[in-house]
């Protein structure tokens, strides 16, 4: 037994000593941080030696030396293999950062400009008889044209968009299934001008009507169409198996199973594709130009007449290129990121108040 035991002991001492390099001290909590302000400060030093006037050419040296300097500390504290973790981690996390960045620079422009003339009186008024140089007027016409417009197209893209992606989950089979997959997938390109001009060639110039916001609104709902049908699909994909399977069994028909036991679970991802949808087309300006025209008046028809909307509002004062339109410019730009959050938030609250209930 003493044997045995003196043969254990070198063991255990080269078990105990073999991981040795990779259990060295590690960096302290706020290395991150630190590393972070140090980089941020070289960044600055290196941008004023070398003469750099862009900003964004120091953040770029600052995030380079943040990795560069988190690897060489992690290497000589640490070991390489933890090196490499943290470099990897900090990479993530630069990419993070510059992603962010143009995001609140943008929210923080639009804020800050918009802010200036955004009031009641702005929400509340058109531009009827105020020319483009004059201080006042308001929004409140393209407002209401992209309202009527996005609200139109989503009547005609929701409905068509859902039973196309129920009948490609639940029913597809062939070729059929395979030819509207196809042309799903090829309207998911299509540029917004494309549509214009198709809804002008067929709407405008071989039916013979006028510009209207109708007109825009089926030109919206074209490219609409293959974001819900798409969004839709990946979340009645995801409802399980078990469900319909359970349903079935108990004899009830599958079109009542789609409506009473499928979309219900999948309500919630398919209102979220709908308003994303939505406020993908909610920016277009190239349909509304080409259909709707544009007007400084108040036109609460959009089946007769030219309308205007809010993209539409905001080229046409930002190419004014005075001090009051681009006030104006970016004032409607704020309305139209709010109209956009609203939608979202109203899409969340319906996503949970028909979420399926589960046992407490």
């Amino acid at each position: 037994m003493s044997h045995a035991l003196q043969d254990q002991r070198p063991t255990r001492a080269r078990t105990s000593s073999a991981p040795a390099g990779l259990t060295r001290g590690g960096l302290p909590r706020w290395a991150p941080a630190g590393t972070a302000v140090v980089s941020a400060a070289l960044g600055g030093v290196t941008g004023i030696v070398f003469d750099l006037h862009s900003k964004v050419q120091w953040g770029l040296i600052a995030a380079l030396l943040f990795v560069v300097i988190t690897y060489a500390s992690s290497a000589v504290v640490e070991n390489r293999r933890q090196a490499k973790d943290r470099v990897a981690t900090s990479v993530v996390w630069v990419c993070f950062v510059l992603a962010v960045v143009p995001l609140l620079s943008l929210m923080w422009t639009t804020v800050s400009r918009g802010m200036t003339v955004l009031d009641g009186d702005f929400l509340g008024h058109s531009m009827n008889g105020v020319t483009s140089f004059e201080q006042g007027g308001g929004v409140y016409h393209a407002l209401l044209g992209t309202l009527e417009q996005v609200g139109l197209a989503t009547l005609i893209a929701a409905p068509v968009g859902l039973l196309t992606a129920v009948y490609l989950v639940e029913y597809g089979k062939g070729r059929l299934a395979r030819a509207v997959t196809f042309f799903v997938d090829v309207m998911t390109g299509i540029p917004s001008i494309v549509a214009g001009l198709f809804i002008l060639t067929t709407w405008n110039l071989m039916l013979g009507f006028g510009p209207s916001g109708f007109a825009g609104a089926m030109a919206l709902s074209i490219l609409m169409m293959p974001v819900v049908v798409r969004s839709t699909e990946e979340m009645l994909k995801l409802v399980p198996n078990e469900l319909r399977e359970a349903a079935l069994a108990l004899g009830v028909p599958k079109w009542r199973v789609i409506l009473k036991v499928v979309l219900p679970t999948a309500i919630g991802g398919i209102s979220t594709g709908v308003m994303l949808a939505v406020a993908r087309i909610a920016g277009e300006t190239a349909p509304i130009m080409l259909l709707v025209f544009g007007s400084q008046l108040i036109n609460g028809n959009p089946f007769e007449g030219a309308q205007s909307s809010l993209p539409l509002y905001i080229w046409e004062q930002y190419k004014v290129g005075s001090e009051a339109s681009y006030d104006r410019a970016w004032a409607a730009a704020l309305v139209l990121i709010a109209f956009v959050m609203i939608l979202n938030l109203v899409a969340r609250g319906i996503a949970r108040w028909k979420a399926p209930k589960t046992g407490r």
